[in-house]
């Protein structure tokens, strides 16, 4: 397994990490995706760690708390040999003091998380979503007091836009107070959005990437072909609705490509697939999940190996799509683009 730092921190990290989403999976979205027992969890941690992958992604979100509590007893008695990344932000009830990221809220939070994780600390706290209703003075000065505490030792956010995030690191600046070195986000081949405004920052200002849902929402598991159904058993069924959008035309392009180079290079459609975002510029860490076994050693063939140039050239054609505004001028005219280089292909 390889480690990357993540952003520009001191931590290093695997290239690959570990969703504990399925874990205790309950309600219309997370039991659909699966409901690993804590038996079940703690043969997946074992080959994890056998395998390198030592970073593991939980939410206090997931299943009301039940991800967390299953990967907690997982992790019992070998918790020196793992890192530990929970969100906190988004609803956990209907009071009013359930949401968001208010001082009361975050210092909950993470109580409640550090009880079901079953440690005194959290390597890294992301904020699940941006609370336009709490100052970010407020946010940021509880971060410093829980890292001050040692209840904390990263922070991070995932699914913030990018002013919110340079908003937030100015004011750590000017106080300093701790600084966000995560941003767990959506990209995949079929989701490149990612690219335009946040992986540029990612990269100015030392934000390591933590990649959710690599596989485009479960549609790039070699299942999907051009021309067939969805499959019956497929959990795209239930959970559609719940992910990012997405054109057919461009999955099946990006389809067709992953076939064939899986079968120049006899790795699986998500293997290519997997590849081709460790690859890719900022990122940290790809977080894979699995509801079994055989699952998760599949994915954990995405690493050891790497895709030739022209490979991952009919990877880029495949999957790019035109630039929103403002930033399609600097890929069509020469001195915008002289000004403004593209990061990527």
């Amino acid at each position: 397994m390889d480690y990357r730092f993540l952003g520009r921190s001191g931590l290093k990290v695997p290239v690959l990490s570990f969703g504990a989403g399925t874990f205790g999976g309950s309600g219309p979205l997370f039991g659909a995706w699966g409901n690993t027992d804590v038996d079940e969890a703690r043969r997946l941690v074992d080959i994890c760690l056998e395998a390198g992958v030592n970073l593991f992604d939980t939410a206090d979100v997931y299943s009301g708390g039940a991800s967390e509590a299953v990967l907690g007893a997982a992790l019992k008695g070998r918790r020196d040999q793992a890192l530990i990344s929970t969100k906190t932000s988004l609803p956990m009830g209907d009071a009013p003091n359930e949401a968001g990221s208010s001082r009361h809220r975050l210092i909950r939070a993470v109580e409640d998380a550090l009880k079901r994780l079953g440690t005194d600390y959290i390597d890294l706290l992301q904020l699940h979503a941006f609370d336009a209703a709490t100052p970010v003075e407020e946010v940021l000065s509880t971060l410093d007091a829980l890292v001050r505490a040692g209840k904390v030792r990263y922070v991070g956010v995932s699914n913030f836009s990018g002013w919110q995030i340079m908003k937030a690191l100015g004011v750590a600046d000017q106080h300093g107070w701790p600084r966000y070195v995560a941003n767990q986000v959506y990209y995949s081949l079929i989701g490149r959005d990612y690219e335009w405004d946040l992986m540029p920052l990612g990269a100015d200002q030392g934000l390591g990437a933590l990649v959710w849902s690599p596989l485009g929402w479960g549609r790039l598991t070699g299942k999907i072909r051009r021309g067939a159904p969805l499959p019956e058993q497929s959990r795209l069924h239930e959970t559609a609705s719940f992910g990012p959008p997405v054109d057919d035309e461009l999955l099946y392009r990006v389809v067709d490509a992953l076939e064939e180079i899986a079968g120049e290079t006899g790795k699986t459609v998500p293997q290519v697939a997997l590849n081709w975002l460790i690859q890719r510029p900022t990122v940290s860490s790809v977080i894979i999940g699995a509801r079994n076994e055989t699952q998760l050693r599949q994915n954990l063939g995405a690493v050891g190996w790497t895709l030739t140039a022209e490979q991952i050239a009919t990877l880029d054609a495949a999957s790019r799509v035109t630039a929103p505004y403002p930033h399609f001028p600097y890929h069509r005219q020469e001195g915008f683009a002289r000004l403004n280089p593209p990061m990527i292909g």
